[in-house]
């Protein structure tokens, strides 16, 4: 099982979890591709993403193209000759590149999909008071997070619980539902699964689009239960926000936590 060849791709520190999940667990890790350093801050200091400074720290190759569709980056991957790619919080892949492994490219996403199909699957699930969340892997295709589920696992979402716990957690579940799909794979116990087989009839499927700033602006015209979810759903980031006037002035603020 772990002599599988593992190329990873991710960013932020949602994925270094499964990166280091996969190093402890012995699989043969070829190379992290990662996004290219880049200024941030006040000052503008080039920055680099939390995977790059893990891979860095355990002496990983690293890739960071600009451009996914490059020749010169896609023969590099092929001459890897990986038997499969794990990805977990990157860029949208083009056909040129998931097509490449042999076993496929396998996704992790922080939702029960078919729901909350996105870039801030965590965000939405509070936002809307979901009770139930979960991890779930599946074959990247052509479309975004639309393909074959390999697994799935929930994970219960407690009533004050905020976006940054709930990142936290999943991010621990969905590590661990990496290598129970990996090994899945290796002796071929896994079938992918159409999303529509986890589709009740009838049922709703919000989607987990990127939050921008003015979606942030509390309306204090919500329910108080409405208004609760947001808060808790958008800290510790990017926080939901208000403001008020005092001696003609606006004073806009951030609010973490509240109570309903």
């Amino acid at each position: 099982m772990k002599n599988l060849k593992v190329v990873y791709m991710g960013t932020p520190e949602f994925a270094v979890a499964t990166l280091g999940s996969l190093l402890m667990n012995g699989y043969n890790v070829l190379a992290v591709v990662t996004s290219p350093d880049k200024p941030a801050g006040r000052g503008m200091t080039v920055k680099k993403s939390a995977v790059k400074l893990f891979a860095e720290a355990n002496s990983l190759p690293i890739l960071q193209p600009e451009d996914l569709k490059c020749p010169v980056f896609i023969d590099r991957l092929r001459r890897l000759n990986a038997d499969i790619f794990v990805v977990v919080a990157f860029r949208m892949l083009p056909r040129e590149v998931w097509t490449l492994p042999p076993k496929g490219t396998i996704n992790l996403h922080a939702s029960l999909l078919p729901q909350y199909r996105g870039a801030a699957p965590i965000n939405h699930a509070i936002i809307n008071g979901e009770k139930t969340t979960g991890v779930s892997t599946f074959l990247i295709d052509e479309k975004t997070d639309t393909g074959n589920i390999l697994l799935r696992r929930e994970v219960p979402v407690f009533p004050f619980e905020n976006a940054s716990d709930l990142h936290d957690k999943l991010m621990k579940h969905g590590a661990s539902l990496v290598i129970n799909t990996l090994e899945g794979i290796a002796v071929g116990s896994i079938k992918p699964r159409p999303q529509s087989d986890f589709m009740m009839p009838g049922e709703t499927l919000f989607k987990a689009p990127k939050i921008f700033p003015e979606f942030c602006i509390i309306d204090w015209n919500m329910e108080a239960h409405r208004i609760h979810n947001l808060i808790r759903g958008l800290a510790n980031y990017p926080c939901a926000r208000s403001a008020f006037r005092k001696d003609s002035k606006t004073l806009s603020f951030k609010i973490y936590e509240a109570r309903p």
